[in-house]
């Protein structure tokens, strides 16, 4: 009995949306054949917790819908932890590149918002961020600037990342005020 009842929570567990998803792009392709032509679709999506992971992903079908499903299995595979500042903001200012594309990431004090184009206004929203100032500069194709945006988040670092590689405590990684350096610099002298 309490078995059931133990596999019955994990199987709701599972089925409850926990991740929201975005439809980037669908783009419908057709094949020459010999007796016409022959149609597909491909989509591009991007699915995130809205709490720090994001992940996109595209599929390719006869249909839209089956095209959309695909996609969104695929991104939810391949989904990555993204560190963000207060859990709205990037630590860091950021440049992203695949291909020809380039984006540039900034972070924003709070109440700035999204602002960003298309495909990096998804992987934003996804991500849970909710002030930052983004630029694409070069390719416009959705495909490219996910990646490039994916490229650049995925080289963030939080202040406990750069402490633990480089062996110290979070506090001395931090920035401090210039009051305070000034402080310490005329304790030490």
């Amino acid at each position: 009995m309490a078995r059931e009842a133990n596999n019955r929570g994990r199987r709701d567990r599972d089925e409850a949306p926990e991740f929201a998803d975005r439809l980037v792009a669908i783009n419908r392709v057709s094949k020459t054949v010999k007796g016409g032509k022959r149609f597909g679709f491909a989509a591009l999506v991007v699915v995130g917790d809205q709490k720090g992971r994001v992940g996109f992903g595209k599929g390719k079908a006869k249909e839209v819908p089956e095209a959309i499903r695909k996609a969104t299995e695929q991104a939810k595979r391949s989904m990555v932890r993204i560190p963000l500042r207060e859990g709205r903001t990037l630590h860091h200012d950021i440049e992203g590149r695949h291909g020809a594309g380039k984006v540039v990431m900034r972070t924003a004090p709070t109440g700035t918002g999204i602002i960003a184009g298309g495909p990096m206004r998804a992987v934003f929203e996804m991500l849970g961020v909710q002030d930052v100032v983004a630029k694409s500069i070069g390719s416009q194709n959705p495909y490219n600037m996910i990646r490039a945006t994916m490229d650049g988040l995925s080289r963030e670092s939080s202040p406990r990342m750069v402490a633990q590689r480089r062996g110290k405590k979070v506090a001395d990684v931090l920035r401090r005020n210039d009051s305070q350096a000034q402080v310490r610099e005329t304790a030490e002298a």
